[in-house]
């Protein structure tokens, strides 16, 4: 009879197999045209996500907006930002932008000093802004294409790509200075909080103006993923693989407002609340870098 401990061993090395060959699938099936080769699958994920967040999150984020100071909330979120600081941090070296990582190094060193932890900005008004980088995006860079559109239950919209990228996103949240169980998940719980009641406005114009909000809110997901891996300039033509709305002319409208309610979900969740509810991260994402505006046409 087999020992249990090799019966066990067996049982892991099966399930890594498995999970190797169905990422290997879906990375396959996925398509530049077709990037949602498990749509109905998604489609259901995504159902259940919208029915957590129209019972639960958006009235808890409502309420803490109404009975929170402002300064209270900003603060907070400063700190979270400050923390998932870090991690940008490491993917700007990772992504070999030595200059850029420098000056979030820069960034996080005033806000944690000067700032207390975090809790004051100084950095923004001394224009050292902040960035906006995960592992998804750092593998991008180096040429791992994103596979299948995936859409996480609580977890939110991803890729096979950026899925590598949420165990650092949830290490480097607020609530791993937890020394308690009960701090962990209440810091995770706050940090989630905090960032849906900052995209209340956002989610409340996609839901205006979205005829397929499921079909909307992976267009702009996918477009902003693009859009950060080639810091707002994506090219014209890609391979295959990579994102369908990488042409100016298939930007969905009002994608500003969808691409900051698809990642609102994942960015919130990563910070470790239910392993949950993005992002990446501690705050509502920045957006995505834009050209400078053109000058007026000669007359």
């Amino acid at each position: 009879m087999m020992p249990v401990a090799s019966t066990s061993r067996l049982r892991r090395v099966a399930t890594l197999g498995a999970a190797v060959l169905l990422a290997a699938t879906l990375q396959g099936c996925a398509t530049r045209q077709h990037p949602d080769p498990i749509e109905s699958w998604n489609r259901q994920v995504f159902a259940f996500n919208e029915s957590l967040d129209a019972n639960v999150l958006r009235p808890v984020a409502t309420g803490y907006n109404e009975v929170t100071p402002e300064p209270v909330r900003n603060s907070l979120r400063n700190v979270f930002n400050n923390v998932r600081d870090v991690w940008s941090t490491v993917n700007l070296f990772l992504q070999g932008r030595f200059r850029d990582g420098t000056v979030s190094v820069m960034r996080v060193t005033i806000n944690t000093t000067l700032g207390l932890g975090g809790l004051v900005d100084w950095a923004t008004p001394m224009r050292l802004d902040r960035p906006n980088e995960d592992f998804g995006q750092t593998l991008g860079v180096w040429g791992v294409k994103p596979g299948a559109y995936i859409v996480w239950p609580v977890l939110g919209p991803s890729t096979l790509r950026d899925s590598v990228s949420i165990p650092g996103d949830l290490y480097f949240s607020a609530s791993t200075f937890g020394d308690t169980d009960a701090a962990t998940f209440g810091l995770a719980g706050l940090q989630l909080i905090s960032v849906r009641a900052g995209l209340l406005d956002a989610t409340g114009l996609l839901d205006d103006v979205a005829l397929d909000k499921y079909a909307f809110t992976r267009d702009a997901y996918l477009q902003r993923r693009q859009n950060l891996i080639y810091e707002g300039n994506p090219p014209d033509e890609d391979e295959p693989l990579d994102d369908p709305s990488d042409d100016p002319e298939d930007v969905p409208p009002a994608a500003a407002a969808a691409s900051v309610s698809a990642e609102a979900t994942t960015s919130a969740t990563t910070s470790g609340a239910t392993s949950a509810a993005t992002s990446s991260a501690a705050s509502a994402p920045a957006p995505a870098p834009s050209t400078p505006a053109s000058a007026p046409a000669k007359p």
